[in-house]
């Protein structure tokens, strides 16, 4: 039942990278970058279930936090060019 999860996840997978390849738009291939990190904690829990290594959980759980900060910080360079962007330079 879990190795039929795994090549779902992979064959998911597959799809999503043709996305991020060829979307339409940079915010389409960004939303399939962070669906990339998606399935891949789906990955490594299905993983870490099926080989009997539950610290593979604390590992996906750090790829998922890093992968929100990866996409916020790329959605900030998107919108102003810069990561050191100060949000009060536009109130003044």
């Amino acid at each position: 039942m879990f190795a039929a999860a795994v090549l779902a996840v992979i064959a998911a997978l597959v799809l999503v990278v043709v996305r991020v390849l060829k979307g339409p738009t940079l915010f389409d291939r960004v939303l399939a970058g962070n669906t990339v990190g998606t399935l891949a904690i789906i990955l490594l829990t299905v993983l870490g279930f099926l080989n009997g290594r539950p610290e593979w959980i604390d590992i996906a759980l750090t790829y998922g936090v890093l992968n929100l900060i990866g996409t916020l910080a790329i959605l900030k360079f998107v919108r102003h060019g810069d990561l050191a962007h100060d949000a009060g330079e536009d109130r003044a």
